[in-house]
Formats: structure tokens, sequence, C-alpha cells
């Protein structure tokens, strides 16, 4: 059968959900990885996450920009390493998960990963609609109201849904071309932004701790690889079997590496210069004051787009999850019933909190570690060569392969739930120092005054499940349409 027979072609809807993808239907090549992870983090998220690193962990412009690289570089070759499951199994991340965890033991995770998706979803739309808003503003003069608010976050949500409702083969094409025009947009609005900044007071902040870089490394990997690490297989399931695994993991690291070093270091570099950015309920329009009036609809637009980018990838991955979990509807519908969340959630954080960078960084911190902690079971698994039986994985009865214990695989799921324990323990979660959502009993220890909690959880997991894991020809699948041959090419 060929691929157009699932109707996985650019302008239809994909009718495959998560059922794994065969050999026949496989296409496409390692760059795929390369456009679609730079199209999911050239938004202006990732200028907050460098105000963050300036203004909350008191380092300076160098410190910063070396934090983003190791953070943003590092975390998603992370994700092209966990994306070979994709490329190996050809579901989705967490359906593939079922064989790690059992089919009842693999809900945990996958909910936890639906939450981090719908939680992505309402800060992207709520940034997209401060930027339509703004936009409007600045070329019609209108003024920001209830209802327009409410208008401009339908639209963002409508463009969402055209393009994640149509699936895979139009967002990889989306993903390549619209990239491009957003992000030479971007760099000439860049361009501007730093003629902007006081260079004498960006020059002058003395180094922070090296403390501060350690935990800086940890919120930017937090916030940005280790977020999508469980959504790398949706994207790679399409692939051929024969593309090495190295250039995945190239290709998804300089994907994302490239557009987020460059906007952690602007947002870095603008808060060195100007401390009140920072504190901004509204991002998209405390950066556009720095803007002469003429550059504005240009900014506007590209913000737009990148939250756009951003957003449907996660929308995707969001209606894979959603299915996983037992929604018995079609893909480009539980897709639907995704972005109904969202809207309701944009409302929350435009009409109802003044807050947008507290509640940003809290959300970040809580989930990145269950997040981590289903990395570390998941990499070791990987590692120890998992093969994945296409029947096994979509078969949730007990008479599935993996079943195993009441429908647990307990190693895995004791591993990860243990892991979750020990993470929030050295854990805090705050909006400020007078407002903490959260604080484990370790939270002021070194590990948790710098932020580790989540590398704490992804270690306590990957040593538990590599103590008391299968091992070997025990992790293998014994389905015949899987040569050992293409294994071998997979794991590569």
């Amino acid at each position: 059968m060929t691929a157009s027979k699932t109707n996985d072609r650019v302008g239809t809807i994909e009718t495959r959900g998560i059922e794994p993808v065969p050999d026949s239907e496989r296409h496409g090549h390692a760059g795929q990885m390369f456009w679609t992870w730079f199209a999911a983090n050239i938004s202006i998220l990732g200028l907050p996450l460098g105000t963050t690193l300036v203004a909350f962990r008191g380092l300076n412009i160098w410190q910063a920009a070396l934090v983003a690289v190791l953070g943003s570089f590092g975390s998603f070759a992370l994700v092209g390493a966990l994306s070979l499951a994709g490329k190996k199994g050809g579901a989705p991340a967490l359906t593939l998960s079922r064989a790690v965890f059992g089919q009842r033991g693999n809900a945990g995770p996958t909910l936890i990963t639906w939450l981090s998706r719908v939680g992505w979803e309402t800060i992207t739309t709520t940034t997209a609609a401060y930027a339509l808003l703004a936009l409007l503003n600045t070329a019609f003069g209108v003024g920001r109201g209830t209802v327009l608010t409410l208008v401009c976050l339908l639209f963002f949500i409508t463009c969402t849904l055209l393009i994640s409702g149509l699936g895979h083969a139009t967002i990889m094409w989306i993903n390549k071309w619209a990239t491009v025009v957003f992000g030479v947009l971007n760099l000439i609005v860049m361009g501007f932004l730093v003629a902007t900044v006081d260079w004498t007071r960006v020059l002058d902040t003395s180094a922070g701790a090296t403390s501060g870089v350690v935990a800086g490394i940890g919120f930017i990997a937090a916030g940005t690889g280790i977020g999508w690490a469980n959504a790398g297989a949706d994207y790679a399931r399409y692939l051929p079997r024969g593309i090495p695994g190295r250039r995945l993991v190239v290709a998804s690291a300089f994907g994302a590496g490239i557009p987020l070093v460059l906007l952690i270091s602007l947002g870095s570099l603008l808060a060195a210069g100007d401390g009140t950015l920072a504190t901004s309920s509204d991002p998209v329009a405390a950066i556009n004051a720095m803007l002469p009036s003429w550059m504005a609809i240009p900014y506007l637009i590209a913000a737009f787009g990148g939250l756009l980018m951003s957003n449907h990838l996660s929308t995707y991955s969001a209606g894979l999850t959603m299915i996983t979990l037992g929604l018995r509807v079609p893909r480009a519908l539980a897709v639907t019933f995704d972005v109904v969340l969202m809207f309701a959630g944009g409302i929350y954080f435009i009409l109802i909190t003044d807050d947008f960078y507290g509640p940003f960084s809290t959300f970040l911190t809580l989930l990145a570690v269950p997040i981590s902690a289903w990395i570390g079971v998941v990499a070791v698994d990987s590692l120890r060569g998992r093969t994945y039986d296409p029947e096994a994985i979509m078969d949730t009865r007990s008479t599935s392969r993996y079943w195993y214990t009441g429908g647990f695989h307990l190693p895995a799921v004791l591993g990860w739930a243990g892991a979750i324990v020990a993470g929030l323990l050295f854990t805090k979660a705050s909006t400020s120092a007078d407002d903490v959502w959260f604080a484990g009993p370790l939270s002021d220890t070194w590990f948790g005054a710098n932020g580790l909690g989540w590398a704490i959880a992804m270690v306590v997991a990957g040593a538990v499940y590599a103590v008391c894991g299968p091992r070997g020809s025990s992790l293998a699948a014994d389905s015949s349409s899987v040569s050992s041959e293409a294994l071998q090419e997979a794991a590569r």
C-alpha cells in the first residue's frame, strides 16, 4: 500500500490514528525533523525563558548564552534519540510506551503528557491572542475589549485546528515553508531589538554564581526539550526504518537549538538592558514597545506565525495522546476536543489572571518532574534493545503480550512513580518568594535550590528500571513483520 492510500498527503485529512505505520507506507527523510523542531521553537516564548535567566537567575548575557546552548541543544538531542522509537515502532510515543509500562500502567504517563500538551497550548494561545490584539491596535487603532479578545482567541484556535486537523503531511509541509518566512521576519525584528538595548548596562552586569548557571541549564532544558521529549516519536513514525538514527538526533538538536539559542539570548539581552520586561503581564506588548512604530506590524505577524507553528504541533500530539488514553474517536475529532480546552485556558490567562510569567515558570517546573521520570524509564528500555509488536501495542485486552501483571509492567510503573516522589522532594514551584505553590522537604538543598528535581527524577527512574527491568531478548518483539536486519538499522 502506498502512503497516499492512507491520505497522508498535503491538504487531505490524515485518517491514521495511533496504529503503527507499516513499512510499505513509510516515507520522508531525516531533514523533516530539523524543520519540525525549528517550527516548534521559533515562537517568542523563547524570550521569556531568556528574561528569566537574567531577572531571576542572576546571570549576565555571556552566561545566559552558554546556558541557552547547553540547555537547548542538549535537551533536543535527547528528543531526537527518543524519537528513534517512532522510526522503529511506527506509532506515537505514548502508544509505544504501552510496551514499557503495560496497557494499564501506561495511563499515568499518558495523562501527564496530555496535561503538559494542553498547558503548552494554553500558554501559546494566550500569547498569540496578545499578539493579534496588539496587531489590530497598531494597524487599525482598535482597542482591546472582552469580545475582541474572544474573537482573537477563536481565530488563532481555528488556524491551529485547520493545520493539526489535516494531520502529518500538511504539518510537515507547513513546517518547512512557513518557518522560512517567519524565521526571516524574526531575524529582521531581532536586529531592531538588539539596536534598542542599553549596552552599557548590559556589559556592566556582573557574572552570576556557578549555581545559577547550573540551575539555568536545568530550567532551559525543562522548558524546551524535556517538554517535547514525549512527542518526538509522533513525527518520526512515518520515516523509513533505514534512516540512520544519528541523523535524527543531529537534525533535532540543530533544528531546535538554532532558534532557541537566538531567542533565549535575545531575551536575556533585553532583560539585562531593561529590567521591567521580566515583570510584564503581556510580553508581546512589552517587546512591541521597544520597537519603532513602523516595525511593529512585521514583529506582531512574526510573533503570531511563530506561535502558530508551535501550537499546531502540540495540538497534533495532544490528539494522539487522547486517543491513546482511550478516547474512541477519529484523530481529527480528538484534535477538536483538545482545542475547546485550549480556548477555555486562553480565556483564563487573558481575562482572569494578571500574571503571565509566574504560572508559566511554575507550570514548567512541576510537569518536568513526571515527564523526566518517563524519559528515564523509556531511555533505559530503548538502550536495552526494545522492539515493538504492532498487534500487541493495539491490543488493550488481557490477552495482549503487553498486559504483564494486571495490565501493569511493575518495574517501569514503580520506577516512574518512585522517581516522581524523589524528584518532587527537591522541587519548589512558586510565582514569587511570597507565593509558593509547592515546596518539597529537600527543595532548599543544593539540588533543590538549583532546580534539578527533574534531573533527579530522570536518574532515579532510569536507575530503578535498569536494576529491576527486563533485559535482552525479553524486550524483543516476536512479530514476523519486523526483520532483524531492519531492526539493527533502526537502532543505529
